[in-house]
């Protein structure tokens, strides 16, 4: 997880993210150099960036004559953005609440990010298990009324569970009861076409008019 912001603008480079997709397995400047093109000496540039970042390692020291030839590796297997990275223009779900946002939707989703990355470092210096749970899955709606009448009835469900399973008490706490963040959401699916040829001509004004026409 990605918070640093200049740590986010190094990763976002196209050269740096091609090396980091490469650096999932340890490899020289020079074993780079031939698989991404470039000069040995702009790799060498390029790595000592993400490495002053944290986003790649040293493995190994190699000698060879009268060079020595440093192997690193990514830091992760894969990297994702904080919006904490951000977090003077980032998503704010408590500004308001309206579960029939599409934007409030957004602000949940960009607090659970910055969250869980926190969670899961967390939980890697403690070396324990982080508990969670998570269901995703597609529905298909007859009309744009049955999936209002879907959404009304999901939410009675799960205010039914949270009053049933809920410790409110005073001594909750100290009975060694821990609070867990509860998000439901339910959004459009994207097309198959949209992902394949995407138009960026539309505006989103446009596209949320097309949705409504097509409900």
């Amino acid at each position: 997880m990605i918070e640093d912001p200049a740590a986010a603008e190094a990763s976002l480079d196209p050269i740096r993210t091609r090396i980091l997709q490469e650096l999932v397995e340890p490899a020289s400047a020079t074993q780079l150099a031939a698989k991404v093109g470039l000069p040995r000496q702009k790799v060498n540039y390029h790595l000592k960036a993400l490495e002053r970042h944290g986003l790649v390692e040293l493995v190994e020291e190699r000698r060879k004559g009268n060079v020595t030839e440093r192997v690193l590796r990514a830091t992760a297997a894969s990297y994702l953005i904080s919006p904490v990275a951000l977090a003077s223009v980032a998503p704010d779900p408590r500004r308001f609440s309206d579960r029939f946002s599409a934007f409030w939707l957004l602000s949940l989703a960009s607090r659970t990010v910055q969250e869980m990355g926190k969670l899961i470092a967390g939980a890697a210096v403690a070396k324990k298990k982080l508990a969670s749970f998570a269901i995703d899955g597609e529905i298909t709606f007859r009309s744009a009324a049955e999936r209002a009448a879907f959404a009304e009835e999901l939410g009675v469900a799960v205010t039914k569970l949270v009053d049933k399973y809920h410790d409110g008490g005073a001594t909750a706490v100290a009975s060694g009861a821990r609070r867990h963040r509860l998000v439901v959401v339910l959004h459009p699916a994207l097309k198959a076409t949209a992902l394949k040829n995407p138009s960026p001509q539309a505006s989103p004004e446009q596209s949320a008019e097309k949705d409504q026409s097509n409900d």
